[in-house]
């Protein structure tokens, strides 16, 4: 392994399997799915701040639209007047554009290294990955509640986790009013940021399924139940922001 892919398997994938080895253990009745669950949420919560300022920052971004549209369309001949009045609404409304993306950065080595802890099911060979003091479970029953195998694909779960991505960007999709006055020739002709946002909205989630239908539906219960939550959060968020 190289020295990035050993910081990654030290720091990330390592202890995130040896707690979900330990929740398994020690939940009543050793079930699989239970305990990829309680991860998914310890991990979740953890990260709830940042999943708050995500939607925050999304909210006011959103809000925000009408007059970076009206900016575009008032300089659209000239690229550095653009930019730069864009820039003075966004430090004047105390919002930074690219904050949105380092929250997101922070968040994906830890939702990669959850993938690869759900990856391929929790065979023998992987439980070489336990700490000394994390007592070694022999044989791990894959099953959720007795009748999933989470080892095998269940195109349920990839239709229901492509389901809640589609709620959770929904969400956070903006609404777009027409202009009173408009043209009534430009009605109904999107500009290219609502394209882009329509097949985010569409596509993501189909996207989901499709890959979700390939892999063990442990990733797919994963994939569901931070679905889930983020929506929650996201309506509570977005209620009171």
């Amino acid at each position: 392994m190289g020295f990035f892919s050993n910081i990654f398997h030290i720091f990330l994938y390592q202890p995130l399997f040896n707690v979900l080895i330990l929740i398994y253990q020690y939940l009543p009745g050793k079930d699989l799915g239970v305990a990829i669950i309680s991860l998914t949420l310890l991990i979740k919560i953890l990260l709830y701040p940042l999943g708050t300022k995500a939607a925050v920052l999304q909210k006011k971004l959103n809000e925000l639209q009408p007059k970076i549209k009206e900016i575009q369309e008032k300089y659209k001949a000239d690229r550095q007047k653009q930019t730069l009045e864009m820039m003075a609404i966004y430090k004047k409304e105390n919002v930074n554009p690219f904050a949105g993306l380092f929250i997101a950065l922070i968040q994906v080595p830890i939702l990669i290294a959850l993938f690869w802890v759900f990856w391929g099911g929790i065979k023998a060979e992987k439980l070489s990955n336990l700490y000394s003091f994390v007592p070694n479970p022999g044989v791990i029953d894959p099953f959720l509640f007795g009748f999933l195998d989470l080892s095998q694909p269940s195109s349920i779960l990839a239709i229901a986790a492509g389901f809640g991505q589609f709620i959770q960007t929904k969400m956070l999709t903006p609404r777009h009013k027409p202009k009173s006055g408009q043209d009534p020739q430009k009605k109904g002709m999107p500009d290219f940021s609502q394209m882009m946002q329509k097949q985010m909205l569409y596509v993501f989630p189909f996207f989901t399924i499709i890959v979700l239908l390939k892999l063990p539906s442990a990733v797919g219960l994963y994939w569901l139940v931070t679905s889930i939550f983020s929506i929650f959060q996201q309506y509570f968020v977005l209620k009171h922001a």
